[in-house]
């Protein structure tokens, strides 16, 4: 079962159990999905590296927006916005650690023979790739910069 489908279930255990800002969050991944699915040039489905950007995105725009409500002192909104993104997050595989990461990152730059910062891009393609759902895209590009100066 395709993550399409297990949210698809998970909104309907939602309803039942009454759990609304579950019920929401869910619903704000089906909605994103359903459009990732119909959109022009896509192939009618969802593949789960889609799915997983897609729920990456929808956390960091959850977590963007609890922060410019602390800022502008809306706690509430704020405790709505971050209690979605952990429900979303539970759909994303688990992050690696930072050990994990720099030692995923190596590899990658071993395989494609990278000597200096001038091949940031070649690592990044691959790095963007195979790390999708395991790491915020900030984070390697912070890491892959790191490890290529230290060459």
């Amino acid at each position: 079962m395709g993550l399409f489908e297990t949210v698809s279930e998970d909104i309907k255990t939602a309803m039942m159990a009454k759990q609304k800002v579950r019920l929401e969050a869910l619903r704000g991944i089906k909605k994103e999905f359903l459009e990732a699915k119909t959109a022009k040039g896509s192939d009618g489905e969802l593949h789960d590296d889609v799915a997983m950007k897609i729920l990456q995105k929808m956390v960091k725009q959850r977590k963007d927006s609890a922060t410019i409500y602390t800022e502008q002192n809306r706690p509430e909104l704020a405790e709505n916005e971050l209690a979605e993104a952990a429900i979303i997050e539970t759909y994303l595989p688990q992050a690696l650690s930072e050990e994990e990461l720099e030692q995923a990152i190596r590899s990658i730059i071993a395989e494609v023979n990278a000597t200096s910062p001038k091949d940031m891009g070649k690592v990044m393609g691959i790095a963007g790739k195979t790390l999708t759902g395991k790491a915020e895209g900030k984070l390697i590009a912070e890491k892959v910069k790191e490890l290529l100066n230290s060459l």
